[in-house]
């Protein structure tokens, strides 16, 4: 498509930046609490959980019940009371709602657009310097409501980031190697920085896309979080190391400010 990385611009290398310090919170606190909300058709929860929690945080649950309109609207509002009591909003991977309607994330990001929810996540990220994570279907949730990688709710247009169709057209699960690369951000302290380690991925739909400015942008701006990378660490495009054929070899991204994370692998 017009506009759309070559071959020759996928093996871009982000800009490494330094980071500026530890991260602290404005609003520090002794045992984080991370929501994790549960969706129809998501999985990998309990072992987000067991991740955070090995960390010492504190972990609360909501299904999200949608029974009826009443039901969903009364879920809606208690699962933003949930994300206004908490620091870390994290959002699990899955197949939301059997990846409907017509694409994966959709009914993640249908959530998050909710007016309670949607005004919950806004105070979270910008006036109690909360986190966000989405894993999977998580991140394309993130992805399609413009908290990636803007940090902020926007409509999206044709430069907007998207994970689309593999390139086999059908799921695939492996093993893969991803490599820490970005900026500063909370949740990859400096001593992180190439770090490699090896997580599985499984998903129909991982291919990372953009425009080659926007590409260009979030490699220079530290927005690229994690590379695929082969067996010397390097970023690529070969269908082993990077089964999705993601351009720039993006397995995550962050926000501006590095406080909202999404990964397609699950690290968890």
């Amino acid at each position: 498509a017009p506009g759309m990385p070559q071959a020759e611009d996928l093996a871009l290398n982000p800009k490494s930046l330094e980071a500026s310090g530890p991260f602290k919170s404005s609003s520090p606190i002794a045992q984080p609490r991370v929501f994790i909300p549960v969706f129809p058709g998501s999985h990998g929860e309990y072992e987000l959980a067991q991740a955070f929690e090995g960390q010492g945080a504190v972990v609360d649950f909501r299904v999200l019940q949608n029974r009826t309109p009443e039901v969903l609207q009364d879920s809606l509002r208690k699962m933003a009371q949930d994300i206004s009591q908490c620091q870390i909003l994290a959002l699990p991977g899955g197949a939301s709602l059997g990846d409907e309607p017509d694409g994966a994330g959709k009914y993640i990001a249908g959530v998050l657009k909710n007016p309670y929810v949607m005004d919950a996540i806004t105070e979270l990220i910008q006036k109690r310097d909360g986190l966000v994570l989405g894993l999977g279907n998580g991140f394309q949730g993130l992805l399609l409501t413009g908290l990636l990688p803007y940090g902020k709710y926007k409509d999206l247009d044709e430069t907007s980031p998207a994970l689309i169709l593999n390139p086999l057209g059908r799921p695939i699960s492996k093993m893969v190697r991803t490599r820490i690369v970005c900026g500063p951000s909370p949740w990859f302290p400096s001593s992180t920085l190439n770090t490699i380690t090896t997580l599985p991925i499984s998903h129909p739909q991982g291919r990372f896309v953009t425009t080659k400015a926007t590409l260009v942008s979030l490699m220079d701006a530290g927005q690229v979080a994690t590379q695929y990378v082969d067996f010397d660490g390097d970023p690529s495009m070969e269908p082993h190391h990077n089964p999705y054929a993601s351009q720039g070899s993006i397995e995550g991204i962050t926000s501006p400010d590095g406080r909202i994370l999404g990964r397609m692998g699950h690290p968890e």
